[in-house]
C-alpha cells in the first residue's frame, strides 16, 4: 500500500525537496518504475482510503499540513511542482485542508464508536468517502502534470491510459456518485477484493490460466520443447523406479548431432560415444510406465502439474523442462510411451540419505551445510541443526504450493530431492489435486500412501460434491478451503517425516508399519503413544532443546482439526526458528 500511495506523491515530494534548495532526484529505482503503469490505477482508487477512509489517512493528512517530515514523500495530492492550484493545496472552495480534516474527523469519531446513535455511524462512513471523487480528479491531475523517468515509457504509459475516454468517465462516474452509493462502492470492492486474493487465490488463477499459461506454451514452442522426440536425448543409468514410472540420467543432444539410427532390439547409443559429450546438458528423464493401470492418467497429471508450478512456485520442484512422447522404438524408448524431463539438479532423494542409518543426519552436512553448522561442535546439535534446515524447507515448499491451491497428497522421503546445492524440492505430483479448479480431485478416491497418509484418508470430506466446471469452482474454491484446510493432508505426512529423521527406529519399513499401528490404537495422540509404546525409542533430537521438535511433531502428528498446524502455522513454531 505505501508504494501505491508514493507512486501518485511523487510531484510533490519533487516539489518540497525544491523548496529546501536540495534539488536533486527522487529515490525511485528502476525496479519502482517499471511497477508505475499497472500501479497507477490501482492506486488511485485505494486513495481515498488513505485520504478519507479511516483514523490513518486522516492522521496522515494532519501531519502533512503540520509540516511533518513526511510531507516531502506525500504532498502531491496537496501542491502540484509547477504552479500551485489553489483548489488543489486548500481543497474545495480554497478551504484549509486541516479544516477539512477537522470536520471529516467529527464524522469518522462516531464510526470509531465516539458518537451516538446508527446515524452517527452513517454519517461517518459518508463523511469518510465524500472526497473521493476530488481526490480522484485530484490525483489524476498530479499523474498527467508527471515528467517521464529517465527510462522512459512508464509515465507516459500511465498519463495516456488514464486519460482514455472510458478511463475518464469511469472515475466521473464515481465522482458523480452520492455519498451513501460511493460508501456501499468501497466497501463491496474492499470485499471483493478481499475475497479474489485469498487462498488459494482467485484472482492470481485467473491471471495465471489466462495470461501466464499462453506465454509459456509460446515461449516453449519457441524453444522448440514442444516438438521434442526420442532422438533429441540419450538415456544413461536409472537412478530410481516407482510404482507408475522409471527415472534415468540422460543428455539433451545439441541441434548440430544427430542420433544415429536405432533397430529394434539393439542397444541404445551411449553418451560417451559422442564426440563432445561432456558439455551436453545434462537432464533427469522419468518414463511413465505402459500396461500399468493408473500409470498414463497418472504421468498427465504430473504433466500438468509440473507445468502448472513452473509458473506459480518455480523454486520449489524439480525444475521442469517438458514432455514428449516417443515416437520410436529402440532401448529404452517404446513407441507412444510418455516422458517427463527435468533439469539435472541431482539424483539423490531424503530417503536415499535415510537408508545410511547410522550416518545419517551427519550424511546431509556436505550439502546443506552452513556456516553456523559447520562451526558446531556439539554432535548433538548439529545433527538437530540439519534437521531443521531439511524440516523448514520441506514446510516452505509446501506453503507456497498451498497458496496456489495445490495439495502434493504423496509427501514422503523418496519424492524430496536434495539437490547439489542444498535445496528441498517436491517432486512426483502425479497424486497432487488443484483444489482450486477440481483438477485431479474425486471426492472418494485418490492415490496414497499408507505409511505416511493422514486417518483421515482424503484430501477433501468425502461428502464433498464432484468439482463443477473450473471457473466456478475456482469462484467457490476460497470457500472450500477455509472449511475444509485440506492443506492440512500434507502436513501430517511431514509429522511422519520428521520422526523418521529424529528417531532411527522408523527408518525402517518394519519399524514405519510398526508405528503406524499403534500410533492408530492410541488415537493418534502422540503422548500416549510415547508412554505406551513397545518399540525402543530414543527421543535424544526430539527432547533437545526443552522438547521444541517433540512438541511439533505432536503438533502435526493428531487428527484432522484445530490442532494439527498448518504450513504456515508450523513455519512460525519455535523448533524451527
Amino acid at each position: 500500500m505505501d508504494l501505491l500511495f508514493q507512486l501518485l506523491l511523487w510531484k510533490g515530494a519533487e516539489h518540497s525537496r525544491r523548496e529546501e534548495g536540495q534539488r536533486r532526484e527522487w529515490g525511485w529505482r528502476t525496479r519502482e518504475c517499471e511497477g508505475l503503469t499497472l500501479c497507477l490505477p490501482v492506486a488511485v482508487l485505494t486513495t481515498p482510503i488513505w485520504w478519507g477512509g479511516g483514523a490513518a489517512g486522516v492522521a496522515l493528512r494532519e501531519n502533512l499540513n503540520n509540516g511533518s517530515s513526511s510531507d516531502g514523500a506525500a504532498a502531491a495530492l496537496c501542491s502540484s511542482s509547477r504552479s500551485p492550484s489553489p483548489s488543489v493545496r486548500y481543497g474545495r472552495g480554497k478551504e484549509p485542508l486541516f479544516l477539512q480534516v477537522k470536520r471529516r474527523r467529527r464524522g469518522l469519531g462516531r464510526v470509531n464508536g465516539m458518537g451516538d446513535g446508527d446515524s452517527g455511524v452513517t454519517e461517518g462512513l459518508s463523511a469518510g468517502v465524500e472526497i473521493i471523487g476530488d481526490r480522484i480528479q485530484e490525483a489524476v491531475q498530479e499523474v498527467s502534470n508527471l515528467q517521464s523517468f529517465d527510462d522512459g515509457g512508464n509515465v507516459a504509459f500511465a498519463q495516456s491510459f488514464l486519460k482514455l475516454e472510458p478511463v475518464v468517465e469511469a472515475y466521473g462516474a464515481i465522482a458523480n456518485l452520492p455519498s451513501e452509493q460511493r460508501t456501499g462502492l468501497l466497501i463491496i470492492t474492499a470485499i471483493g477484493f478481499t475475497y479474489l486474493t485469498a487462498r488459494p487465490g482467485v484472482l492470481l488463477g485467473a491471471v495465471d490460466a489466462y495470461f501466464f499459461a499462453p506465454i509459456q506454451y509460446l515461449l516453449d514452442s519457441i524453444r522448440g520443447r514442444k516438438n521434442w522426440k526420442s532422438s533429441n536425448f540419450v538415456v544413461e543409468n536409472r537412478v530410481g523406479e516407482g510404482s507408475f514410472g522409471a527415472v534415468y540420467a540422460g543428455v539433451i543432444l545439441p541441434p548440430n548431432v544427430e542420433q544415429s539410427p536405432q533397430q529394434v532390439g539393439r542397444r541404445a547409443r551411449r553418451v560417451e560415444e559422442i564426440e563432445g559429450s561432456d558439455s551436453f546438458p545434462k537432464v533427469i528423464l522419468k518414463k511413465v510406465k505402459i500396461g500399468v493401470e493408473g500409470a498414463e492418467e497418472c504421468g498427465e497429471m504430473e504433466d500438468w502439474f509440473n507445468y502448472r508450478l513452473r509458473r506459480a512456485a518455480p523454486d520449489v520442484c524439480a525444475e521442469f523442462l517438458g514432455s514428449f512422447v516417443a515416437d520410436t522404438t529402440y532401448g529404452q524408448f517404446v513407441e507412444g510411451g510418455r516422458w517427463l524431463i527435468f533439469k539435472y539438479e541431482g539424483e539423490l532423494t531424503l530417503a536415499d540419505y535415510m537408508k545410511q542409518q547410522t550416518r545419517f543426519p551427519e550424511n546431509l552436512a556436505d550439502v546443506l551445510s552452513d556456516r553456523r553448522i559447520k562451526n558446531e561442535s556439539d554432535p548433538i546439535r548439529r545433527k538437530v541443526l540439519l534437521i531443521k534446515k531439511v524440516t523448514y524447507q520441506i514446510i516452505k515448499s509446501l506453503k507456497k504450493i498451498h497458496d496456489t491451491g495445490i495439495v502434493h497428497r504423496d509427501v514422503k522421503p523418496a519424492n524430496l530431492m536434495i539437490t547439489a546445492k542444498g535445496k528441498v524440492k517436491l517432486i512426483d505430483f502425479g497424486a497432487a489435486a488443484d483444489l482450486r479448479v477440481g483438477k485431479n480431485y474425486v471426492p472418494d478416491q485418490g492415490m496414497l500412501d499408507p505409511d505416511y497418509c493422514p486417518p483421515e484418508l482424503y484430501v477433501l470430506p468425502t461428502k464433498t460434491p464432484k468439482p463443477p466446471p473450473a471457473p466456478i469452482a475456482a469462484a467457490l474454491s476460497p470457500f472450500i478451503w477455509l472449511l475444509n484446510k485440506p492443506d492440512l493432508f500434507d502436513m501430517y505426512s511431514v509429522g511422519i517425516i520428521l520422526l523418521q529423521m529424529t528417531l532411527q527406529g522408523l527408518r525402517t519399513a518394519i519399524g514405519l508399519k510398526t508405528f503406524k499401528d499403534e500410533i492408530g490404537k492410541f488415537g493418534y495422540d502422540m503422548k500416549k503413544w510415547r508412554e505406551g509404546t513397545r518399540m525402543r525409542i530414543n527421543f535424544e533430537l526430539l527432547d533437545f532443546d526443552g522438547g521444541k521438535g517433540w512438541d511439533l511433531a505432536t503438533k502435526l502428528i493428531s487428527p484432522r482439526d484445530k490442532r494439527r498446524l498448518s504450513a504456515g502455522a508450523a513455519l512460525r513454531h519455535p523448533f524451527l526458528r
